[in-house]
Formats: structure tokens, C-alpha cells, sequence
């Protein structure tokens, strides 16, 4: 999934210029001496970078100096982190759902998840929703 990730940053930086990232807070997460704000806990921090900014993602994620304010901070953003990916330019996003660490997770609510999903029945577990992508085959006759 990070390479995933990272393909598509690069792909709309290079189609736009600029590329948002929201980017969820862990303690991985690396924002100098800044830190989050306790809004940015809750909803994530979201970052702009464009083709002129020094940069690099690496194996783990990107590293870089960002200005905030008037004070630049030394970040680094692990790729697992971000959640969000987007260029307004482009009308496009790229959104992956958080993983939540394990001390965030309610034993009683995975529990009856996970049994409802044995059984099969759904409606145990009202979060759950049975989506078929499967295609269509056409109704148009061949000429």
C-alpha cells in the first residue's frame, strides 16, 4: 500500500504541481518541535508539497523541512500514516481508511464483528455494509 501511496503523490505532483496530504497522528509521525494541535489529533494535519520543495520519500516515508509560521521544523511522515491524498487542481483524491492501533480497539466490539462474520449475518453488526462490484454483463445484442 505505501508504494501504492507514494506512486500516486508523485503521479499528481507531476500532473499538478502541488500535492495535499492528510496525514493522521501517531506517534511515528515527526512534525519538529511543533507537534499536533489537539484538532490535528483528532482529524489529522494536512500538508501541501509541490516540485519545488526538498524532499524525499524513502523506504518509510517522507522526510523534509516544513514551514509553519514563520519557524521551519524538521518532519518525517511515515507513508502508513497518511490517510489522504488529493490535488485540488485535479479534482482527485486517494483515501485509505486508518488502521487503528491495537490499544485503540474495543475487545467487545471486534468480538461481535468477527462473530457476525462467521455466522454470516450482517445484521449483528450494524458498521457493516455487503457491497457487489461485480460487473454487469451488457444488455446491448451484438451486430
Amino acid at each position: 500500500m505505501d508504494e501504492l501511496k507514494k506512486t500516486i503523490f508523485y503521479e499528481m505532483l507531476g500532473l499538478a504541481g502541488r500535492v495535499f496530504i492528510v496525514v493522521k497522528h501517531s506517534p511515528e509521525v515527526m512534525i519538529g518541535t511543533r507537534g499536533f494541535t489537539e484538532e490535528e489529533i483528532k482529524n489529522g494535519i494536512v500538508l501541501v508539497f509541490n516540485g519545488k520543495m526538498n524532499f524525499s520519500w524513502g523506504d518509510r516515508g517522507i522526510s523534509t523541512s516544513l514551514v509553519f509560521g514563520s519557524t521551519s521544523q524538521k518532519c518525517f511522515i511515515p507513508a502508513g500514516d497518511i490517510m489522504v491524498i488529493y490535488s485540488p487542481e485535479l479534482n482527485a483524491q486517494f483515501m485509505t481508511s486508518p488502521l487503528a492501533r491495537e490499544d485503540e480497539l474495543d475487545p467487545k466490539e471486534n468480538s461481535a464483528a468477527e462473530e457476525a462474520e462467521r455466522r454470516g449475518n450482517a445484521s449483528d453488526n450494524s458498521k457493516v455494509v455487503k457491497v457487489d462490484f461485480q460487473k454487469k454483463r451488457s444488455r446491448i445484442p451484438k451486430q
